[in-house]
């Protein structure tokens, strides 16, 4: 128990986002929604100057963050980011909020698709999310509690034309949460998949294909605080009923 703890000072609570990116995109809007809770939140991805953007809003709206460049396919830097989420001595708790966010995603021709390519698609959707659920295994399970969230895809459970790359890998992510559900659940580590399907209404969509957001119309698209609260609803599910998946979707979308 640290100083602080012992003179009655509550520590603070601490959330760890992996994939974060544009300021409106699913990454950011998951550590918005942390901080609003309380929670000192570790904003990381791989570009500094989005990270430190959306660690300054959040400051800016009364919140706690603090940016982390990583990449998720490095044994190292995912370490690290661990060492720094868990440390002891500061006046933020050891986390208990993960979520695994990062991935990409583009239709490519099956006949034109290189290994490299499929491998790159690959290291990014699902060994990273593999590295990171180790570690959060790892660090967690002595603790005896702790939230694991991986945001998954329509590709998670069944591949298109032109997405096979896309779809190995998220396939491949699910299977790493399954795995850990069931091995860390009865230690009480809670692990959970969110099966995106549908359009996001952020930037990505916004920026490079507008007619699609204008088609699709008023809720046509994933709203990203929407699903930011889905996300914070898993981690506040009680013990005794939790959720291993969820899909979330655009009332109009087909499925």
């Amino acid at each position: 128990m640290s100083g602080e703890e012992a003179e009655g000072e509550k520590l603070i609570p601490t959330a760890v986002v992996i994939g974060v990116g544009a300021e409106q995109g699913l990454g950011a809007a998951l550590c918005r929604r942390f901080a609003t809770e309380g929670y000192h939140v570790l904003v990381a991805g791989r570009t500094a100057v989005k990270l430190d953007a959306i660690v300054r809003a959040i400051g800016s709206a009364g919140g706690s963050a603090e940016a982390v460049m990583a990449d998720v396919t490095s044994e190292k830097d995912v370490g690290s980011l661990f060492d720094r989420a868990m440390a002891s001595g500061r006046r933020f708790s050891p986390a208990d909020l993960v979520v695994y966010n990062a991935g990409n995603n583009q239709r490519l021709d099956f006949r034109e698709l290189s290994a490299e390519t499929f491998e790159k698609f690959w290291r990014v959707g699902c060994l990273g999310g593999f590295l990171v659920g180790r570690e959060a295994a790892r660090r967690l399970v002595p603790l005896g509690r702790g939230t694991v969230i991986f945001t998954g895809a329509s590709a998670s459970l069944r591949g298109k034309p032109g997405f096979a790359h896309f779809a190995a890998a998220k396939a491949g992510l699910r299977a790493i949460a399954q795995s850990m559900a069931r091995e860390f659940g009865p230690q009480g580590i809670h692990v959970a998949h969110i099966v995106i399907d549908g359009g996001i209404n952020g930037e990505r969509l916004l920026s490079r294909y507008p007619e699609l957001v204008q088609q699709r119309g008023e809720d046509g698209l994933l709203g990203i605080d929407a699903i930011a609260e889905a996300y914070w609803q898993i981690h506040r599910q009680a013990r005794s009923a939790w959720s291993f998946e969820l899909d979330l979707r655009p009332y109009k979308e087909n499925f």
